[in-house]
């Protein structure tokens, strides 16, 4: 086979598949024409369409940054490798997570320092916007009758389109059925480069939009609090070492935001089924309705609580629900 002199000729050979000249246009959001007319004629793409491509295409990267290093107009794409997230997390970000954990109440711990490091790393792991969510999943505290984590919870989120921007609200239970259940029992990271694909070792619980997913456990002194649960539009995005390293490296500071009794030990967890995400929404409807209610029903019985300890039994009683659910089905 000659030997490619420009990234064009090694973009043609690629598209000469027809199958895969659909799939990277698909990708792209691209027609087959403009596509072609990259490989064959004098039209150059934009810095940030480059970049996905290289993305969609994650085996012919490096051959494309060589070839790209004699082009013009590329020297941004060259100068990051193609890939924002081999930067590492900025040493004045570090100093912002301690200064948030010194100086926020406790109550607000959680939510205030797992936001800041959120959006940080979305900022890093999607410096494009081509749709992207990352959602700390959290251990359910073991309910009265049993000492061991039967399920997980979506907690704080953020996304770019087309998730929503906070993702708190649309919050939905977790457990072995999920990557993030996976991940959660083996204590180690786990990862789905091609959900549409139905793998036999590694369950996923799909959500809408997502075509890869990747889940890193929250790990202090060897027990777990949950992980760290990042989605993706593009199939195959995890497959870059140095975006999985910032994604680790996110997930050890996301430990920052949990205190010490939120981790279990590896043998205390042992999750069960939930049901899908279209069953369990119906029950999330009047969740704001039920913590005003527990309140009351506190308040009444001259045992106040405040509005996060009402959270946590409306939790508690959903898991409940929902697990009833499954084991009547």
């Amino acid at each position: 086979m000659p030997e490619l002199k420009t990234w064009r000729e090694l973009l043609a050979r690629i598209i000469s598949d027809t199958h895969e000249k659909q799939r990277i246009a698909g990708e792209l959001g691209i027609s087959h024409v403009t596509l072609s007319r990259w490989a064959h004629e004098d039209v150059n793409p934009r810095v940030h369409n480059m970049r996905h491509l290289l993305n969609v295409v994650p085996h012919y990267r490096d051959e494309f940054l060589d070839l790209l290093r004699s082009e013009d107009g590329f020297e941004d794409l060259i100068n990051a490798k193609g890939d924002e997230s081999e930067k590492e997390v900025p040493a004045s970000f570090y100093i912002s997570v301690f200064n948030a954990r010194a100086s926020t109440v406790e109550s607000m711990h959680f939510w205030s320092i797992g936001t800041l490091i959120l959006r940080q790393a979305i900022s890093q792991l999607d410096p494009d916007r081509l749709g992207m969510a990352i959602t700390i999943v959290r251990c359910m505290p073991p309910s009265s009758g049993s000492d061991k984590v039967r399920s997980l919870r979506e907690s704080v989120g953020v996304g770019t389109s087309p998730w929503a921007g906070d993702l708190e609200q649309q919050a939905l239970f977790l457990a072995a059925e999920s990557l993030a259940g996976y991940t959660v029992s083996l204590c180690r990271p786990s990862a789905n480069q091609n959900i549409s694909e139905e793998s036999i070792f590694i369950p996923t619980s799909p959500g809408e939009h997502e075509k890869s997913a990747i889940a890193y456990p929250i790990l202090y002194a060897g027990r777990v609090a949950g992980c760290l649960l990042v989605s993706s539009t593009q199939v195959n995005y995890f497959l870059s070492p140095s975006r999985l390293s910032l994604i680790q490296c996110y997930t050890d500071l996301i430990a920052l935001a949990f205190e010490p009794e939120d981790f279990y030990d590896p043998q205390d967890i042992e999750l069960h089924i939930m049901p899908p995400h279209k069953i369990q929404r119906p029950y999330f409807a009047n969740f704001r309705q039920r913590v005003a209610n527990s309140m009351i029903q506190a308040a009444q019985k001259q045992r106040p609580i405040n509005n996060l300890q009402a959270e946590q039994l409306v939790w508690l009683e959903l898991e409940e629900e929902l697990l009833h659910w499954t084991a009547g089905e």
